[in-house]
């Protein structure tokens, strides 16, 4: 991730934010056929995004692919760099219920 001057970068991030919060929905909704707010917190939350970076940088280079090569290509972006580690959390976090 390049550095951007800040307000740049809070533009880019206010718009990856968007991105990511669709994407979470589309993706919550396919894998399991209905809505799930707390699952999309989750996965958009600074908490989760902290395990990549600085989430407002995060944020914004999802912002910035949307911005550059358009909605499927961040999505493509989300869903090769955070969905793993969120799968995988999930994962955990059902094992540590059982």
């Amino acid at each position: 991730m390049n550095r951007k001057p800040l307000a740049e970068t809070k533009n880019d991030a206010w718009i990856g934010d968007a991105v990511l919060a669709l994407f979470c929905r589309e993706w919550i909704l396919r894998e399991s056929q209905t809505t799930d707010g707390e699952r999309q917190r989750a996965m958009s939350s600074n908490q989760f995004l902290s395990n990549f970076g600085n989430p407002t940088e995060v944020e914004a280079c999802i912002g910035r692919v949307y911005r550059d090569e358009g909605l499927a290509a961040a999505f493509d972006w989300i869903e090769a760099k955070l969905l793993p580690t969120f799968s995988a959390q999930e994962k955990r976090k059902l094992r540590q219920r059982l």
